[in-house]
């Protein structure tokens, strides 16, 4: 009798594992998307692999949620602008110009411009892929600067105390000599010094992205991201435009020529005013801080932008705006409600180049094949 209470005890424990762990499924549980990779024996067709990402899974499935909703902001803006809104032709400032049906703000950190990004930044903005950027003073001054002397490719793990007796900089494993910002120095010191004599004499207020625009139509030099910002009236905000070699230059210069003063206002309007002009918005933010701040805020001002994508590797545990999820923007009214927003977490140096491919390159080079 033991033994067969025994036995009955063990099943009934056996039974009770078996509905723990094979819980029937919903038939209609509504997932439809079968998990896919890239089928090899097609061969190698790179638009056909990177496609194979939305159903890959992990960061695969973001990126390619990533490019889907890059394409709808080309979609849109594609669109004629509606006629209640008109062509903004009244707007006597050609950088803020209402010029699309889907007004796209391009966001990045410094490191971008360091880095071989900046070809994929000028790709953007040489076509007019893009309606305003906004950087830093180290994703300005680093697009100038390797227009005077190139940075090189290092590695991690170079000791920073050999490197400052070489006279050698570190951005993460990128090296750029100490000469290079002495050339800097030389190239930028006498436009500061214009600048003193305008604002002095024709009484000209600048702004960070005025000074931008200037620096870019002075460079002269079609590998410079800014060059073409100031050629096709793409305004470049940097409201931090002191954190940096830029910021000291002006430094040095104030004792040489004091008397620049540089009104960050007037182009918080100008940002803010392309925001509230905008018929639809789409934000493509590389990186955090002040410059993924910056784009979403403006974008509060007309309740939340139409499309978002943030590609960074932070995360949102320490409450940073840095690391907060699209949804934290949804929640102050600096993405729409209704947007399908995408946050792939990812260094940008990999996904971007890709995320540019599927998208902004397939829009242009089809539309200029036709």
């Amino acid at each position: 009798m033991a033994s067969t209470s025994s036995n009955d005890a063990a099943a009934e424990q056996c039974k009770k594992a078996t509905e723990a762990v094979f819980v029937p499924s919903q038939a209609d549980h509504g997932f439809t998307n079968k998990v896919q990779g890239y089928d090899w024996s097609q061969g190698l067709n790179y638009s056909k692999l990177l496609e194979s990402y939305m159903t890959t899974g992990f960061q695969a499935t973001t990126f390619g949620m990533a490019v889907n909703e890059v394409n709808r902001m080309l979609a849109k803006r594609m669109e004629p602008i509606p006629e209640s809104l008109g062509l903004d032709e009244f707007e006597d400032d050609l950088f803020i110009r209402r010029k699309t049906n889907c007004t796209i703000f391009l966001g990045y950190t410094s490191n971008m411009s360091s880095s071989g990004i900046r070809d994929t930044i000028k790709f953007l903005v040489q076509n007019k892929l893009v309606d305003c950027i906004v950087t830093t003073a180290g994703g300005v001054e680093e697009d100038f600067i390797k227009c005077l002397a190139p940075t090189f490719v290092g590695n991690f793990e170079l000791k920073g105390s050999t490197l400052r007796e070489s006279g050698i900089n570190r951005i993460g494993n990128l090296v750029i000599p100490n000469d290079n910002y002495c050339k800097f120095e030389d190239w930028v010191m006498p436009l500061l010094d214009e600048m003193v004599a305008e604002q002095k004499e024709k009484g000209v207020r600048w702004t960070p992205s005025r000074i931008i625009e200037k620096m870019g139509r002075a460079i002269n030099n079609p590998e410079s991201v800014y060059y073409w910002a100031a050629v096709n009236n793409i305004p470049v905000f940097s409201p931090a435009l002191t954190d940096g070699s830029l910021g000291d230059m002006m430094y040095f210069h104030s004792y040489k020529n004091p008397g620049l003063v540089v009104d960050i206002l007037d182009d918080l309007k100008r940002l803010n005013n392309m925001a509230v002009k905008a018929a639809n918005s789409g934000m493509i933010i590389l990186g955090g801080g002040l410059i993924k701040h910056h784009i979403c805020n403006a974008n509060l001002m007309r309740n939340g932008a139409d499309f978002a994508v943030f590609i960074n590797t932070a995360c949102d545990f320490d409450g940073s705006d840095s690391g907060a999820k699209p949804d934290e923007a949804v929640s102050w009214g600096k993405i729409k409600k209704e947007a399908t927003p995408v946050k792939v977490c990812a260094d940008a140096t990999l996904v971007f180049p890709i995320l540019v491919a599927e998208s902004f390159a397939k829009h242009h080079f089809g539309l200029n094949k036709q």
